[in-house]
């Protein structure tokens, strides 16, 4: 299979072409070449944006593409418009932030999506409109490919190269050993899935030129907050401990929700009860299989360990995205315990 992948280098996008190569399609990346340009030998890559430099797309043919880094409709609706008659197949990656009410659990792809507020328009830079442009996205490619659009929305993507640091926070954390501090109530529901298994399912979908709409987050079997800390333990073969602190104080201490304490929306926030609790089945009877998370947790481990020697080596500190500093991380703890 002739395959072209806008994006391609990254996080998502660098497991989907790795996959792709192994499984013997040809490939090509359409890229800014801003992001690791010259990371797979051989692989020929196309120079461009979608601002509307689309020129080195044109006159050419694939039997399929996959859209990794469309944020905004207009810029979907004219990739895809232009490659309508260049490609039989586009597979549009999206997210399950595109859902309007996470206050319900058991989301399927039936339940409805995000609008943009009346008056607002399509800013890549704000965050709150995510939802709702990824949705408009979709719209746009199903509308220029009509029948032809397979449109994956995964929840909280992780492994290795992954840019945004929420689970490797934890990873990193409890292999540096000492005593954890952990949100709230170790039952909290959570889904997560290995960028991997994403990508080697999202590639044999593309195979069997699959279309519609897929859930796609992870484990098939329910995941809570102490299961997925408890797996990176495993990982690191260490003994920390976790010390579970009640909401309303880390509330009341500043601490913020997802940014200080990746992956943590307090019980109390009704608004997003339902955000780790998303119905992928219809993607798992279409064969996602999801990896042992403490696998996915290992694997972190060993890529986060050596970008640090990485960065060592070029006299600079790798920087982490989310998360308490250790100092900050002490000062509640013992705070905490006084409290108490």
């Amino acid at each position: 299979m002739k395959l072209l992948i806008l994006g391609g280098t990254k996080f998502l996008g660098r497991h989907l072409t790795q996959i792709a190569l192994a499984r013997g399609h040809a490939v090509t990346l359409f890229n800014r070449g801003q992001s690791n340009p010259g990371l797979f030998s051989g692989v020929e890559e196309l120079r461009g944006d979608r601002e509307g430099n689309l020129e080195s797309l044109k006159g050419r043919r694939w039997d399929a593409v996959i859209d990794t880094s469309g944020y905004v409709s207009a810029k979907v609706r004219a990739t895809a418009e232009l490659l309508a008659s260049a490609v039989e197949h586009y597979t549009f990656i999206s997210s399950v932030s595109v859902y309007a009410d996470f206050s319900v659990s058991g989301l399927d792809e039936t339940a409805s999506v995000a609008t943009l507020p009346p008056g607002a328009v399509e800013e890549e830079s704000n965050m709150e409109t995510y939802g709702a442009r990824k949705a408009l996205c979709e719209h746009a490619a199903e509308e220029s490919m009509p029948g032809r659009v397979l449109k994956i929305r995964p929840g909280v993507i992780v492994g290795p190269y992954d840019p945004t640091d929420r689970f490797t926070y934890w990873v990193r954390r409890i292999a540096n050993s000492g005593e954890t501090l952990a949100p709230e109530n170790p039952e909290k529901p959570m889904q997560l899935i290995d960028a991997r298994d994403l990508a080697d399912w999202t590639i044999r979908m593309v195979e069997k030129r699959e279309v519609g709409l897929f859930n796609a987050t992870g484990p098939q079997q329910p995941l809570t907050f102490g299961s997925m800390l408890e797996a990176c333990k495993t990982a690191s073969d260490n003994t920390s401990q976790l010390c579970w602190i009640a909401p309303q104080f880390l509330l009341d201490k500043g601490v913020a929700p997802w940014s200080d304490l990746p992956l943590w929306i307090p019980e109390a926030d009704k608004e997003y009860a339902g955000f780790f609790q998303v119905n992928s089945n219809r993607a798992f009877n279409s064969d996602l299989v999801c990896r042992p998370l403490v696998d996915t947790a290992r694997d972190i481990l060993v890529w986060d360990r050596d970008r640090d020697v990485a960065s060592e080596s070029i006299k600079s500190v790798t920087t982490r995205k989310v998360g308490l500093t250790p100092e900050r991380e002490q000062e509640l703890l013992c705070t905490w315990k006084t409290k108490k």
